[in-house]
């Protein structure tokens, strides 16, 4: 069977925990998957909020997550469960975060069919009208407020709910730079522009020079203007920011077809 990354060198920048699939599905393919994460999830420290927020879901008439990691760090605050009621409708941002809800039996009353972003929820024709109703976002620390600013526009009361945190992991980051010192990293994967500004801040100016240098694949057109204007020179945006997406767009640039 022909491989088609056979000895390609490629940088995973997914938190530990999340790198495994994309890791496997490069090897898969003859690549080399070097694991480099330049986040880490941690849960805040919250659990009593988290369980007195969710203790009563009907409050609200609609609970949005943001990502995979929102569902799950709230069902591990909550007793590994949140509460289904008739007045409360369940969304996800897209359908990575919508797997994860199904799997931990939660309603899926809305996510875009396509679009994984604020942008592609609030798109959706339920979430036009929606002046008094009462929405929480489940995220994690800080993040984006474009969703909650354009719901309090349309006249809605939003609150957050923020579950995790992301910090720079320390970790040993001698194995990339001599990579990045003998040109033998051929392809750069980034799925969040904190991961991108991290993996900015564990590297010398020198390496980040030598980064910039490197094809980098993206998973959104936000991340691609932030990479750009960090200096990267040739910046591919995948499809989808799911990993089978990745690595086709991966694929593609090795092949070129």
């Amino acid at each position: 069977m022909n491989k088609l990354l056979s000895g390609v060198r490629i940088l995973v920048t997914r938190p530990e925990h999340q790198a495994d699939n994309l890791s496997r599905l490069i090897e898969e393919q003859g690549g080399i998957a070097v694991r480099f994460p330049t986040l880490e999830i941690i849960a805040k420290d919250n659990a009593l909020e988290i369980k007195q927020m969710l203790a009563n879901p009907d409050l609200f008439q609609w609970l949005i997550f943001i990502s995979a990691n929102a569902v799950n760090f709230a069902l591990k605050a909550n007793d590994g469960k949140i509460a289904c009621t008739k007045s409360v409708r369940f969304a996800a941002v897209g359908q990575s975060t919508a797997q994860a809800m199904r799997m931990a039996g939660l309603n899926v009353d809305l996510v875009p069919e396509s679009g994984y972003n604020s942008e592609a929820l609030l798109a959706m024709p339920e979430l036009q009208q929606v002046e008094g109703q009462r929405f929480l976002i489940v995220r994690g620390e800080g993040g984006r407020e474009q969703l909650a600013t354009a719901l309090r526009s349309r006249g809605a009361e939003v609150n957050y709910l923020e579950v995790y945190r992301r910090v720079i992991p320390r970790i040993d980051s001698s194995p990339v730079v001599e990579l990045l010192a003998q040109h033998s990293l051929d392809i750069v994967t980034v799925t969040s522009a904190e991961a991108l500004q991290n993996l900015k801040l564990m590297l010398d100016e020198k390496n980040n020079k030598l980064l910039s240098l490197i094809t980098l694949v993206v998973v959104s057109n936000r991340i691609r203007c932030i990479a750009a204007d960090m200096g990267f020179n040739r910046i591919i945006v995948t499809n989808s920011p799911i990993d089978t997406a990745i690595l086709e767009t991966v694929i593609t640039c090795v092949t070129g077809e």
